[in-house]
């Protein structure tokens, strides 16, 4: 007996020394076994951005100094038929700062906020910035001016939230703006080479950046809003797209990729049939490991080289 009450007594010595090696590593280390501990993320400014092309702008201004959690990232998948989920309830309620679109384009976040009824909380609405309302065209990504506008007053917002880092955080919005010059010289670059030129688009989406570049957006305003809403064009709507895309006028015609529908497969049908150079382009950022500005940049040149490439067949 005795015996055994040594062989016992050393191993409990044995077990309370490795369950204190244990508590040490998982203090020193902050974590243990491979799980992550939550002390490092807790330090920094919780972000949610209802879209990851706005989640991608304020996680490059933040820094280090931020994370952001980005809601709207699925590229095959509608943003304007998105439906929230308890996560991200969760997510929104945790925030301390939360940036949403507006316009009517994420409706669900707005509604998630207002159900939150956090007051230490502080939200920035785009379109309420922007002086637009719903019904307004919400694809204000794709201005390049609107996006300098937003960009600042994320700037605005993180220094008064964070005055203690005001100084990087400056830095880093002198960084981000370099770094959209090569995008912004892009859209100058089409608008020098090709500003008249008649493209069409099957949605609203394009509205802002055919504006942008200088581009003659032709394409019935009813079939394009009608397209991006959600809702079935109008015949008529339907009947002037099909005689412009038929034309030999139309250089270009751009779709949405994440939209696809019937009558916008019929439509891009039709201008490959008429040597329409088809392009496409995306409601959120693709691919997700990517910035804001090289996935615009990516997009621009596959615009710009279907212009080109139109311009030499003529």
């Amino acid at each position: 007996m005795r015996k055994i009450s040594k062989v016992a007594i050393a191993v409990l010595i044995v077990a309370v020394l490795i369950t204190g090696i244990f508590v040490g590593l998982y203090i020193s280390n902050g974590s243990i076994f491979g799980l992550s501990s939550t002390q490092n993320s807790s330090s920094k400014m919780q972000i949610v951005a209802a879209e990851n092309f706005w989640g991608n702008l304020t996680s490059q201004l933040g820094g280090t100094h931020v994370q952001v959690l980005s809601i709207v990232t699925d590229p095959n998948a509608d943003p304007h038929e998105y439906e929230s989920n308890q996560a991200d309830a969760r997510a929104i309620a945790n925030a301390r700062y939360v940036v949403i679109n507006g316009a009517g384009y994420d409706d669900w976040a707005l509604q998630l906020i207002s159900a939150d009824g956090n007051p230490n909380q502080n939200t920035l609405n785009v379109a309420n910035l922007l002086g637009k309302k719903t019904g307004d065209n919400p694809h204000f990504w794709y201005y390049p001016l609107y996006v300098n506008e937003t960009v600042h007053q994320m700037y605005s917002d993180l220094v008064s939230l964070d005055p203690a880092n005001s100084a990087y955080y400056k830095q880093q919005y002198v960084n981000l703006n370099a770094s959209l010059g090569a995008y912004n010289e892009q859209i100058d670059d089409i608008r020098q080479h090709f500003a008249g030129t008649e493209v069409a688009s099957t949605e609203s989406i394009f509205v802002y950046l055919a504006n942008a570049t200088g581009l003659d957006l032709v394409s019935p305003p009813a079939f394009m809003e009608a397209v991006a809403e959600g809702n079935e064009p109008s015949q008529l709507s339907i009947r002037q797209f099909t005689q412009q895309l038929e034309s030999g006028n139309v250089s270009v015609l751009v779709y949405n990729n994440q939209t696809s529908t019937p009558i916008t497969s019929s439509m891009i049908s039709i201008a490959k049939e008429h040597n329409v150079t088809v392009v496409p382009i995306t409601e959120t950022i693709q691919p997700q490991d990517v910035s804001f500005q090289e996935w615009m940049n990516a997009e621009l040149i596959v615009l710009q080289n279907a212009l080109n490439t139109k311009k030499l067949q003529q």
